[in-house]
């Protein structure tokens, strides 16, 4: 009976091992693609007044993890009975943040509104902030979705020939640390003026440390919730580009001369005004059809 715990507990060290090592290799992989979360998710849950940043942002977590807790069994189903409908979700996937990614561009380039746009000071009620609120957070849901397919996919493919244990331990790991570490530092991010202005409370010196470091994370809040906006448009371009070139076997060796990076992000813009031309052809369609 001793032997057959000691040969138990063998076989459990064996398992954590296994998954130690291959959730480094796991992290490498989707190193990335969680770069591209972050980015994407930061320009997603910025724009808010101060009091309403973290409910905002944990209503997004939240909803992050509940899009985890979908995804993973379905995830595990389909790689052992149907691995085909994964490249397919993640084409339809890939196929919705080129296509919003799209809509930045041209959204800034040809603003919505832009004629007889008239000038207010009219404080918006409650109800309007709390509906613009829900708006953003769906948005970032529906985003975050895409995004996490794609990462549990990645991570799912790095253990695919090990045990279904191991797969199990690994991608869940992976899930979680994805959840917890990107908008961990998305939290940073947007409440960086609030760490400032405390910085410049802590005493009355004019040119001590805390007053100068909290200074310059005020100033540098805008900044970086503007480029946040860029870098997050470029982000959901990447990932689409990289969503097609790796799963689709027409896009595999297109330009081969060319770096990948510039590859998927200009047939990613390609496909996403393609999307954005034919939706917008739909919604005038209907519009007309109804007027």
């Amino acid at each position: 009976m001793a032997s057959g715990i000691f040969a138990l507990l063998d076989d459990i060290a064996a398992i954590m091992d296994d998954v130690a090592v291959m959730s480094k290799v796991a992290a490498k992989k989707t190193a990335g693609i969680l770069g591209d979360d972050l980015a994407v998710n930061a320009e997603k849950a910025s724009g808010f007044i101060s009091s309403r940043e973290i409910p905002v942002l944990w209503a997004i977590t939240k909803g992050s993890m509940l899009n985890k807790l979908i995804i993973l069994p379905i995830a595990f189903l389909l790689s052992a009975f149907s691995p085909l409908a994964i490249i397919v979700i993640l084409v339809i996937g890939g196929l919705y943040l080129a296509y919003e990614g799209a809509e930045k561009i041209h959204e800034y380039v040809y603003p919505h509104h832009s004629k007889n746009i008239e000038i207010t000071t009219q404080i918006p009620s409650e109800t309007e902030i709390l509906s613009l609120e829900k708006a953003k957070i769906k948005s970032a849901i529906v985003t975050d979705f895409i995004l996490s397919v794609e990462i549990i996919i990645i991570a799912l493919g790095t253990v695919i020939e090990k045990s279904i244990a191991t797969q199990i331990i690994v991608v869940s790991i992976i899930a979680i640390l994805a959840t917890i570490g990107v908008y961990g530092i998305v939290a940073l991010i947007v409440r960086m003026d609030e760490l400032g202005l405390k910085l410049v409370a802590l005493n009355d010196r004019k040119n001590s440390l805390s007053k100068k470091i909290g200074n310059m994370l005020i100033q540098a809040l805008p900044k970086v919730i503007k480029s946040l906006s860029i870098i997050g448009t470029i982000a959901l371009l990447l990932v689409s580009g990289g969503i097609f070139v790796h799963n689709l076997p027409f896009f595999h060796d297109l330009l081969p001369q060319i770096p990948s990076i510039i590859v998927e992000f200009v047939l990613a813009l390609i496909i996403g005004f393609i999307v954005l031309g034919v939706v917008n052809l739909f919604k005038k369609l209907f519009l007309k059809k109804n007027s």
